[in-house]
């Protein structure tokens, strides 16, 4: 690791166009915030970075766009399910006006019985303790009646699953990591985040599978991830409650195995996921979203060819941008108070991320009251200075592990 400053300093962020996030933010916030150009003070050398960069995310991000609308196509295509699809979710809307989001995202009230197999040989295998795969039975059921059936009748997403390292002579305080949008394999994200290094620094890690991803992806899904976004957004509500709701079930088994203390970060989609479970458990040491998505319709609208969906989405539910913020609101960190003190809040930013841009990461740490945040000058799948922002996280998670007593 490097003992080097970050080449972008936290008020680097300099875009006067975007303005100070009020409530609520899905009609305050401008219909053109998608648009809105990122800017940041900074040297030639970072400015070249973060502008290269930028320009691979675009080609990238153009790739999966392309991706996912292809998958949407069949629900898009269904003509009765569209028919149904705004009086399903006319359904949140009273959640929505609920001042505790845990109305909607219920606490689980019964218990899992987690069953533990040693993880594959290619895994990480730590030599001073152990690692293995997770999975559990889930007993999760939708809030919707009329939505039950058709999101229960994908059994293989009603399997939760889990990679747990654990030191032997623990049990230590643990890091919770949820992966990105079709990222969601073990060995990417050991590697990519360098779990390892974290591991080897102290603490046990446990990496959440998100719903529809890796073994819970239907048989017949085209990829890992099709099916979260591509059902409609009344049953994203739901795969956002059965997100939280199997992944407070593992938090829980580690409570009961004596983890002193939890804290989370997750990377895109799990960023996103990580700060709505910050909104939602308190005893969380810290959050730490890594480069996060706020609003899932602004940033439908910069992916291009997606964003011509975007434009159906508005006939099919008779209304505009705010509207469809409106609709997705119940899951966005945008929407509810922060919930773990000011010194368990930060936020890991790419400058040249086009992915999920410097613009959502700038509006949540507004929300969560100009916390820390660490920028480097890369995108969303290069992480230029990465070493930097893994020593700020670890110091940045001592100190919020301290604060919780645990040493």
């Amino acid at each position: 690791m490097s003992d080097l400053l970050p080449r972008i300093h936290p008020d680097d962020y300099c875009n006067e166009d975007l303005p100070t996030l009020s409530q609520p933010w899905w009609q305050t916030l401008p219909s053109s915030f998608h648009s809105m150009p990122d800017h940041f003070l900074a040297d030639n050398d970072t400015s070249w970075r973060i502008s290269s960069t930028a320009a691979v995310d675009t080609v990238a991000r153009t790739g999966l766009a392309l991706m996912a609308g292809v998958a949407a196509l069949p629900a898009t295509l269904n003509a009765a399910r569209l028919n149904d699809e705004r009086a399903l979710t006319d359904f949140y809307r009273p959640f929505l006006a609920e001042s505790d989001p845990n109305t909607f995202f219920t606490p689980p009230t019964v218990s899992a019985k987690i069953k533990h197999t040693p993880v594959s040989s290619y895994h990480f295998q730590p030599e001073d303790g152990d690692a293995h795969t997770l999975h559990f039975t889930s007993p999760f059921v939708p809030k919707n009646p009329d939505l039950r059936e058709r999101y229960l009748d994908h059994t293989r997403n009603g399997t939760a699953w889990a990679q747990h390292w654990r030191h032997h002579d623990g049990p230590r305080p643990t890091l919770v990591m949820i992966h990105g949008f079709v990222a969601d394999p073990y060995w990417l994200n050991t590697r990519w985040l360098a779990l390892p290094w974290f591991y080897k620094q102290g603490f046990d890690v446990l990496l959440y599978t998100l719903p529809f991803h890796g073994r819970r992806k239907s048989r017949f899904a085209p990829f890992s991830g099709a099916e979260f976004f591509s059902q409609g957004m009344a049953l994203l509500n739901e795969t956002f409650a059965h997100a939280i709701h199997d992944l407070r079930l593992f938090m829980q088994m580690l409570r009961e195995q004596g983890s002193p203390a939890i804290g989370a970060t997750g990377i895109s989609l799990g960023g996103y996921t990580t700060g709505l479970l910050a909104a939602l458990e308190k005893d969380l040491a810290f959050a730490i979203p890594n480069v996060p998505l706020v609003s899932v319709i602004d940033l439908m609208k910069s992916w291009f060819p997606i964003n011509q969906q975007v434009k159906l989405l508005n006939r099919i539910y008779d209304t505009d941008t705010a509207g469809l913020r409106e609709i997705t609101a119940l899951h966005s960190p945008l929407t509810w108070p922060c919930q773990i003190p000011q010194s368990g809040r930060m936020i890991i930013g790419g400058a040249g991320d086009r992915f999920a841009p410097p613009k959502h990461s700038h509006l949540l740490r507004q929300h969560w009251n100009n916390c820390d945040v660490h920028w480097f000058p890369g995108n969303h799948l290069l992480h230029l200075d990465q070493g930097l922002y893994l020593k700020a996280m670890r110091d940045f998670m001592r100190q919020a592990f301290a604060a919780k007593g645990v040493s």
